[in-house]
C-alpha cells in the first residue's frame, strides 16, 4: 500500500452496515470519505464559481476528458500548466476517461479494439479515442485521479454484449496503465458487467490483478431498476479491495447515495445538483421541493430552515420562485449552490455517524426524510385517472432496452429512432451535421428555411427549435422557418399524450402545430413553424417556400419504398429551384443513394448512427464548393466499385429495360468524373 499514488487509510466501518469512513491523499491535498464530487464537465460546474464550491466544502471536482480534448484542447492545458491554474481551483480533480461518451453518443462513433472513433460535435473531424490518447489527455489536463478508458454498455445489455465489454475494458485498462508511465497521477479502473454478477466478478478479478489506485463501479444508473442497482452495487463492492477507494459513477439522488454508502461505497458524482436546480428543484431537510409551484409565490420563509448555505441565509422562497418562473440564471445559480451544499453536508453527516458508531440509526432516520417530497406543502395528487392508451391508430409507444421511448408503426413494425433516443439522433444527424447553429449566427443572411420531411413525433423539428432558442439566447440570429410534411399525425398525438416519456414535447410548438397547422414563437419573433399535410410526393409543390436544408426522415425503403423512389427525389430536386440546398437522411442504402444521384444531387457520407456505419448527405449542384459542403466526404471511386458489385443497386421501381440507362447516369454523374 505504501507505493500507491493515492495513500489510503480506512478509519472506520459501521458495525451494522458496510458504510466506511476513510482518508486518502491526492496531489492537491487530503480528502475524507464518503464524498461527493460535483460535475465540472468542461472545467466548470454549471452556474457555480470555484469559490462557491470551496465554501460549500467540495474536495474533488470531476471533469471530462472527451469534452476537454475537443475544447479547449490539450495544448491549452500544456501551456497553462494544467486544469488547476486554468480554472482557478487548487483542490483535487478527477477526470473521467471518455468511456461514458462511447456509451452515450452511439450515433457519433464506431468501435474497434483500437478505441472509439468519434466525429467531433464542433467541426466534424474524426478522432480515435484510444486508451493511450485518453491517458495522454488526462496527463496534460493534470488531474489528480485519472480513469482508465472502459467500454460502458447499458446495464440491461445481453450477456454476450456485456461479456465482450468486460473483456475489452480489461485490455484497455492494461493499456491505460502502461500509458500512465511515470506520472504521479493516481488511476482508477472501472468495473463493468451489466446486471450479471459473474461478469462483475470476472471484471473485478481481471482489473484487481493490475496496479490501480482505486476502483470504480461503472455501467449502473444506465437503465436498470433501483433494486437491481443497489443489489449489484453491494455485490460488487464486497469484491473490491478493502484498502482502496470505491467509486460509484454517475449516482445520484441523496437517497441513492445514502443507500450506496450503506453498501460500502466511498465516492460519488452526479449532475443532479445543478441540473435539477436549472429546472427549479432542490433537495432540503423538508424533502424535495419544486420552486415553480405557486404555493411559494408569497412565501417569506427560507428555502431550508436547517441549512446554512448562502442561498438559505439570504433569500426567500418567494424570490427563488420568482427567479425560477422567469428563467433567470441567478435562480439556477442560487438553487445549485444550495443543492451542492446540501449534498456535501449530508456526506459530512454520514462520515460523522460512521466515526461515531451510529450510522445504522442515521441511515434509518434519513431514508424516510430523503424519500419525501415537500413535507410542509404536500402535493395533492389527483384521483387516479384511467390509464392512457399506449397506442393510437397505426402507432404505439415503444420502450427500448436502453430505457428511452420512441414510436413504433404497428403494421410495419418499424420503430422511429430504434437504437438512439429521438432527440439525440435528431441533434446528431440533422442539427449538428447541418451546422445549424453556425448558420443561424449569420445575421445578415436571408431567413433560413428547413423542410422537415416526415414530421413523425416531431423530434427533428423540436431539436431544430431547441437549437434556435439556444443560439438566440446567446446573441443575434437570423430568422428560421420550419416547414414540416406529414400525412398521419397520430404518432405525434400519441407522443404528446405521453409527454412524460417524450419530454421534448413539453413546449408550445407541437400542440400549436397540431391545432392550427402553424406556430409562431412569441419569445422569438424570427422563429416560425408550418405544416403541409398529405402525401409528400403530392404536396412537395405546395410548400410555401423553397428549402435551404432538408431533413429527410421518412420510414425506410424496406417498408415504405414509395418514399425513396427516383420520381420522389426528382420532385424534391425540382422543388429546390436551382438553389443551394443540402439534404440529410439516416439511410445509407445503395439504392437510396443511387436514386439521389440519378435525381441530380451530389451525395456524401454522413456520420454514423446507431448500428449504421454511415448516413447520407446530399446537395444540389448550386451548393457544390460552398463553405458548408466543402467539409463533406463525397462518394468516390470506391463507392462506385461497391455499387457495381451490389445486388441492390437499382431502385425497386425500375424495370429491367430502365436499368442500363440508370447505371449509365450514375457512372457519368459529375461527382464521379475523375473516378474512371
Amino acid at each position: 500500500m505504501n507505493d500507491s499514488r493515492l495513500p489510503f487509510r480506512l478509519e472506520a466501518t459501521a458495525s451494522d452496515s458496510r458504510a466506511r469512513a476513510a482518508t486518502f491523499r491526492t496531489l492537491h491535498g487530503e480528502v475524507q470519505t464518503p464524498l461527493f464530487m460535483p460535475v465540472g464537465t468542461q472545467a466548470t460546474v454549471k452556474a457555480q464559481l470555484t469559490r462557491t464550491l470551496e465554501e460549500a466544502g467540495t474536495q474533488i471536482l470531476l471533469a471530462n476528458t472527451y469534452h476537454l480534448l475537443l475544447r479547449p484542447g490539450t495544448e491549452v492545458f500544456r501551456r497553462m500548466g494544467g486544469i488547476h491554474g486554468f480554472m482557478s481551483w487548487d483542490r483535487a480533480v478527477l477526470t473521467d476517461s471518455g468511456g461514458y461518451q462511447i456509451f452515450s453518443l452511439p450515433h457519433a462513433r464506431s468501435m474497434s479494439e483500437a478505441g472509439a472513433i468519434f466525429q467531433s460535435y464542433l467541426d466534424g473531424r474524426s478522432i480515435l479515442l484510444s486508451p493511450e490518447l485518453s491517458i495522454e489527455t488526462q496527463r496534460e489536463i493534470g488531474s489528480d485521479i485519472m480513469m482508465a478508458l472502459d467500454q460502458c454498455v447499458a446495464s440491461t445489455a445481453d450477456e454476450t454484449t456485456a461479456r465482450a465489454a468486460v473483456e475489452l475494458t480489461a485490455r484497455w485498462a492494461a493499456r491505460s496503465l502502461a500509458a500512465r508511465g511515470d506520472s504521479l497521477q493516481a488511476m482508477f479502473a472501472i468495473v463493468q458487467g451489466a446486471l450479471f454478477p459473474e461478469l462483475r466478478r470476472q471484471s473485478v478479478e481481471s482489473l484487481g490483478a493490475m496496479d490501480f489506485d482505486g476502483f470504480a463501479i461503472g455501467g449502473l444508473a444506465v437503465g436498470e431498476r433501483k433494486h437491481e442497482r443497489e443489489d449489484l452495487c453491494e455485490f460488487t463492492a464486497e469484491l473490491l479491495p478493502n484498502h482502496k477507494p470505491r467509486y460509484l459513477m454517475g449516482v445520484g439522488t441523496p437517497l441513492d447515495i445514502l443507500e450506496a454508502v450503506h453498501r460500502g461505497i466511498d465516492m460519488f458524482d452526479c449532475i443532479m445538483p445543478t441540473q435539477l436546480a436549472q429546472r427549479g428543484a432542490v433537495f432540503t431537510s423538508r424533502g424535495f421541493l419544486q420552486m415553480r409551484r405557486g404555493v411559494y409565490k408569497f412565501s417569506e420563509e427560507k428555502l431550508d430552515p436547517d441549512c446554512r448555505c448562502p442561498t438559505c441565509a439570504r433569500y426567500s422562497r418567494a424570490y427563488l420562485h420568482h427567479l425560477t418562473k422567469t428563467g433567470e440564471t441567478l435562480g439556477w445559480q442560487l438553487l445549485g449552490k444550495h443543492n451542492i451544499h446540501f449534498y456535501h453536508q449530508l456526506l459530512r453527516e454520514m462520515r460523522a455517524s460512521i466515526l461515531a458508531g451510529s450510522f445504522g440509526a442515521f441511515y434509518r432516520e434519513k431514508r424516510g426524510v430523503l424519500a419525501e417530497s415537500d413535507r410542509e406543502n404536500p402535493i395533492r395528487r389527483p384521483k387516479p385517472a384511467r390509464q392512457k392508451s399506449r397506442s393510437l391508430g397505426n402507432y404505439e409507444v415503444h420502450i427500448a432496452h436502453e430505457g428511452f421511448a420512441s414510436i413504433r408503426q404497428t403494421t410495419s413494425g418499424e420503430i422511429m429512432h430504434m437504437r438512439t433516443p429521438p432527440m439525440e439522433e435528431a441533434r446528431s444527424l440533422y442539427v449538428e451535421q447541418s451546422q445549424l447553429a453556425e448558420r443561424l449566427r449569420l445575421t445578415n443572411a436571408e431567413p433560413l428555411v428547413i423542410w422537415d420531411v416526415g414530421l413523425g413525433a416531431a423530434a427533428n423539428a423540436m431539436a431544430t427549435i431547441e437549437c434556435y432558442e439556444t443560439q438566440a439566447s446567446l446573441g443575434a440570429v437570423c430568422a428560421l422557418q420550419i416547414v414540416s410534411f406529414e400525412n398521419d399525425f397520430d404518432s405525434l398525438r400519441l407522443a404528446l399524450r405521453h409527454d412524460d416519456e417524450f419530454p421534448y414535447l413539453r413546449h408550445g410548438g407541437p400542440a400549436g402545430i397540431l391545432k392550427n397547422g402553424t406556430w409562431q414563437s412569441k419569445r422569438h419573433p424570427g422563429l416560425s413553424w408550418s405544416l403541409v399535410p398529405g402525401n409528400f410526393l403530392e404536396t412537395v409543390a405546395e410548400a410555401p417556400v423553397p428549402p435551404d436544408l432538408i431533413f429527410y426522415d421518412m420510414f425506410s425503403s424496406k417498408t415504405h419504398g414509395e418514399q425513396w423512389t427516383i420520381e420522389l427525389f426528382r420532385s424534391l430536386f425540382a422543388a429546390c429551384a436551382g438553389r443551394a440546398v443540402e439534404l440529410f437522411t439516416y439511410s445509407h442504402s445503395t439504392a437510396a443513394r443511387g436514386a439521389l444521384l440519378a435525381a441530380g444531387f451530389f451525395v456524401a457520407n454522413g456520420r454514423p448512427a446507431g448500428a449504421k456505419e454511415a448516413t447520407t448527405i446530399a446537395f444540389t449542384p448550386a451548393a457544390l464548393g460552398s463553405k458548408w459542403t466543402s467539409r463533406y466526404e463525397l462518394l468516390a471511386a470506391e463507392w462506385i466499385g461497391r455499387w457495381n458489385r451490389s445486388h441492390a443497386k437499382f431502385p425497386a421501381e425500375l424495370s429491367a429495360d430502365e436499368r442500363p440507362a440508370f447505371a449509365e447516369r450514375i457512372q457519368q454523374h459529375e461527382q464521379f468524373r475523375h473516378a474512371f
